[in-house]
């Protein structure tokens, strides 16, 4: 310590040695930047986290759009090649937010070389690629990941923690909706495109509202459904209504669109249950709306009333801020990656509050059952292989 009183920061004692991990991202455009952001920001705002994020490098088709990432987001080095990220030992943990149709074969690659590996979703561009992914990966004993983020919504997860305290009693309902109004946009077309993407709205938006059902819900037993394509001569799916019947013998509907014109980023659902009801609305992130009928007269007449989820002991708000200093859509990656590293530094489980590449795949049968039934129509059984 110097004369004058300061402690420099090689002196200063922390609360436990952190040890650092290296990553390797796939993809640079809108989820790169999302989870580039949240290592950046968990390194100082989980502290300590539980391991601290070395950006090794980046990959990505285009030289000039990856390097400009690479400095843009800190990663110390870039490469066109993604085999590179496989092959650097350096690597500890592979991060792929590439197209649908490079989700698979890296993904697999970097878990045989021993690395962790967290993939976007939809984990394939159908189910038996989602399988074959989550099988080869499974079977290499790495942590894995499919970042369905909004399991990592502190209201979302308040809303579970009131599922399993019995607090809105046996589940009869669930409706749930995603969206959106750029399906006339050309911008990104692979996303349009079937050998790229898979499928549209379904596995872009719809797959979002499958886990949350089955992460809150249960398991989807059956489905109905119909699907459309608004745009000519494009390859997937525009639209998906389904209705859907849950093991736990709730029934529900489930509807995806990007054509949806004024619905920004709009994913709503609500449970209704024989004590109870729940509520969400993305687009108001940091509320939650609740009602319990309780036993006393006039109780059900109160309607619905919302929580502000922003309390001390409200899930992931140890990170934050004051109770009532909100926070936002890409805090999500923070508590998903903050998840992820400390199941890596424990050799803990990823699920069940983290999505697994089985979640992933589950995901998927959901959405072929989906596009199943609205090609043949009639009702479809989910089965698992």
């Amino acid at each position: 310590m110097s004369e004058v009183g300061f402690v420099t920061m090689g002196e200063q004692a922390t609360a436990e040695e952190v040890k650092p991990i290296g990553v390797g991202m796939l993809g640079y455009a809108f989820m790169g930047k999302a989870h580039s952001n949240a290592y950046k920001t968990l390194a100082y705002m989980t502290w300590p986290p539980p391991l601290m994020p070395q950006l090794v490098a980046i990959a990505g088709r285009s030289e000039d759009a990856v390097s400009e990432a690479a400095r843009r987001y800190g990663f110390e080095e870039y490469v066109t090649d993604w085999h590179a990220l496989v092959g650097d030992d350096r690597i500890e943990l592979f991060d792929n937010v590439g197209p649908n149709n490079l989700h698979a074969e890296p993904t697999i690659a970097a878990a045989e070389e021993g690395k962790h590996v967290i993939c976007e979703k939809p984990l394939g561009r159908d189910a038996a690629e989602s399988y074959e992914t989550w099988q080869r990966v499974e079977a290499t004993g790495v942590k894995h990941m499919c970042a369905f983020n909004y399991r990592f919504v502190p209201a979302v997860r308040l809303a579970r923690q009131l599922i399993d305290a019995g607090e809105i009693g046996d589940i009869t309902h669930f409706r749930g909706a995603y969206l959106q109004e750029w399906g006339p946009a050309v911008e990104e077309a692979w996303r349009f495109e079937k050998a790229a993407a898979g499928s549209g709205a379904l596995g872009d938006l719809g797959a979002h509202v499958i886990d949350l059902a089955r992460y809150l819900v249960g398991e989807i037993e059956s489905v109905a459904a119909t699907a459309a394509t608004f745009y000519p001569g494009r390859e997937v799916d525009d639209a998906v209504e389904s209705v859907v019947a849950f093991e736990n013998g709730a029934v529900g509907t489930i509807e995806a669109t990007r054509f949806a014109t004024g619905r920004k980023n709009a994913f709503t659902w609500e449970i209704n249950g024989s004590k109870g009801s729940i509520a969400f609305d993305l687009e108001r992130l940091n509320e939650l709306q609740v009602h319990f009928a309780g036993s006393s007269p006039g109780a059900s007449a109160q309607g619905f009333r919302t929580v502000l989820v922003s309390e001390a002991d409200h899930p992931f708000w140890e990170h934050w801020w004051p109770h009532g200093h909100i926070i936002g859509w890409e805090h999500t990656f923070v508590h998903e990656l903050h998840h992820l590293l400390t199941a890596i530094r424990d050799g803990g489980d990823v699920g069940p509050h983290g999505a697994t590449l089985e979640d992933g795949y589950r995901a998927a049968e959901v959405c072929d059952a989906m596009l199943r039934s609205a090609a043949e129509g009639g009702r479809e059984t989910v089965t698992y292989r």
